[in-house]
């Protein structure tokens, strides 16, 4: 191993494709996204530079202004529900015998599964006329309108598609935790129950200090896919009723792939961009931890 760690062909050959991945597809595209923000450009014609007139217009912009409230909904709802949910989750798991590997599946079963189908089927239960709807007329309850009411600050859809949201990826911010869980060593809470304590108070002084690492990987993962998310809201509502429910991500695919706005479309990625950039550095520091041993 350490011949093959000082031959630096062998270590070109390791780095160099996943180098190139990198900068074919993520970097450049990362760079053009960034220089057409600046220009008016179609993508029929010649990308034209206009400064930051597509940024003012974001300024001026009443969707984006939806989409920017919505988007930081999302963040708060996925990153506060998923850590709750998944420590609780991998807390409980990680303490029973019987049935554990049958439900950590099915709680992590809707993460591998499509999110357009996903989309198309909660669409289905929350119509109007099917699914909930229909099983609370059988008692003469009125449903609401899952996904079309547009009344209160943060409307009853951004709601329905939070809480379907944490259903399908509470499992993914779980399996992270129970993994860290698991490598924690088991003498620590034999001491622990010596000692005198609860299987709640052992949680909080040993499990909790020890995951901190992992729980600060699993918010950055959940804030960033909270930012970008897409395919449930456009499966789901398509940003409607009347734009009601747009996010950054259906925002920039509508100016972009509807309206062709190629250059507004870029200067809401670079919004967006930044976001991810801003909210990854402030989870980073605020778990910034020493290592223990465990």
């Amino acid at each position: 191993m350490n011949k093959l760690l000082q031959d630096k062909k062998a270590i070109c050959i390791f780095v160099v494709p996943g180098f190139l991945l990198f900068t074919f597809v993520l970097f450049i595209p990362i760079c053009q996204s960034i220089f057409y923000s600046f220009c008016n450009y179609d993508a029929l014609t010649p990308p034209k530079f206009i400064g930051f007139k597509n940024y003012t217009m974001l300024l001026r912009d009443d969707t984006m202004k939806v989409a920017l409230k919505n988007s930081m909904f999302f963040l708060v709802f996925s990153c506060v529900t998923q850590l709750i949910m998944g420590l609780l989750l991998a807390g409980l798991l990680t303490n029973i015998q019987k049935g554990r590997n049958f439900f950590k599946n099915v709680i992590y079963l809707p993460c591998v599964l499509s999110s357009a189908a996903l989309g198309l089927l909660w669409m289905f239960i929350f119509s109007p006329k099917l699914g909930v709807n229909q099983l609370l007329k059988m008692w003469n309850i009125k449903g609401p309108l899952w996904l079309m009411d547009t009344h209160g600050f943060i409307i009853l859809p951004m709601w329905v598609i939070g809480f379907v949201a944490l259903w399908q990826y509470v499992g993914q911010s779980m399996m992270l935790y129970m993994a860290q869980i698991s490598g924690i060593s088991k003498t620590l809470y034999e001491a622990s129950e010596i000692d005198g304590c609860s299987k709640a108070q052992s949680f909080r002084y040993i499990t909790l200090p020890l995951i901190k690492p992992m729980v600060g990987t699993a918010m950055s993962l959940n804030a960033i896919g909270s930012l970008k998310f897409f395919d449930l809201i456009f499966n789901m509502t398509e940003g409607g009723p009347n734009h009601a429910t747009e996010v950054l991500a259906t925002h920039l695919y509508t100016q972009g792939f509807k309206y062709f706005k190629y250059g507004y479309a870029s200067a809401i990625g670079v919004v967006l961009l930044v976001m991810c950039l801003i909210m990854t550095g402030l989870i980073n520091a605020a778990f910034k931890t020493d290592q223990y041993e465990s």
